[in-house]
């Protein structure tokens, strides 16, 4: 009876044992299971979380840049044209949003003064009075850079909505802003370093938005920032991809 006893201790030890080896095994293959929904594995660069920018960038489209052949301002319609028909233009409404201490001129739609506080590409205050502006409205994705992958190939309605965007267009320094041309991710960023990851999410966010390419560099350059920041969100909103039927452009 007793050696039978001790046989039966150690087989219930061993069986119990492989019972917990059991259980940590399949929580092992629950939690691999969240990590894929989470975004780990779907699609996503490495890190990257579902409704992340940096999930979001394996779904850019990867093409080499087109020619500038034909880019025209023009060609995305006039500029700040009110397409969301709230009787004010798209400059000032953006004016309006990313400006503190507002003052108008004969109601609430044209911005004589403010200021960028702080202004997103440098860190520093900039003082804004109509004028004699050291303001600018960006385009995030540059229209030229639009123009070059995949823009050209559209109609007028979706150029013009583009350029009007509230998603893609920023208050900010002139200085840096005419220093970045029709830069990429991959050719330039914002000084403030800070900033970097909320600007990138936005060309993330534009270029998914718009269906624009992104060459092999930009994705790369995309991918680097954003894996300094794995949570920063996608950011979303923004006007319709197609402006109203009565706009036209060139």
């Amino acid at each position: 009876m007793g050696g039978k006893f001790v046989r039966f201790g150690v087989t219930g030890r061993r069986a119990a044992a492989h019972a917990v080896v059991l259980v940590v095994a399949l929580g092992g293959l629950a939690a691999c299971d969240k990590d894929e929904k989470d975004g780990a594995g779907k699609g996503g660069a490495p890190g990257g979380r579902a409704g992340s920018a940096l999930a979001a960038v394996d779904s850019l489209t990867v093409k080499g840049r087109a020619p500038k052949t034909g880019y025209e301002r023009a060609r995305f319609g006039s500029a700040w044209a009110d397409t969301d028909s709230n009787g004010c233009g798209t400059r000032d409404d953006i004016l309006k949003r990313d400006l503190k201490d507002v003052k108008f001129r004969g109601g609430d739609c044209v911005v004589t003064a403010g200021k960028l506080a702080p202004d997103p590409y440098t860190g520093k205050d900039v003082t804004f009075t109509r004028g004699r502006s050291r303001v600018d409205i960006d385009h995030v994705v540059a229209l030229s850079d639009a123009w070059q992958k995949g823009a050209q190939r559209w109609d007028a309605s979706k150029r013009i909505a583009l350029a009007n965007d509230p998603l893609n267009l920023l208050a900010v320094d002139a200085g840096p802003n005419r220093g970045k041309g029709d830069g990429d991710t991959a050719t330039w960023l914002p000084p403030d370093k800070g900033f970097r990851c909320t600007y990138v999410a936005r060309q993330v966010a534009v270029k998914k938005k718009y269906e624009l390419s992104v060459t092999g560099a930009e994705r790369d350059a995309m991918r680097k920032v954003l894996s300094g920041c794995p949570r920063e969100k996608l950011p979303g909103g923004g006007s319709p991809t197609r402006a109203p039927e009565r706009f036209r452009a060139r």
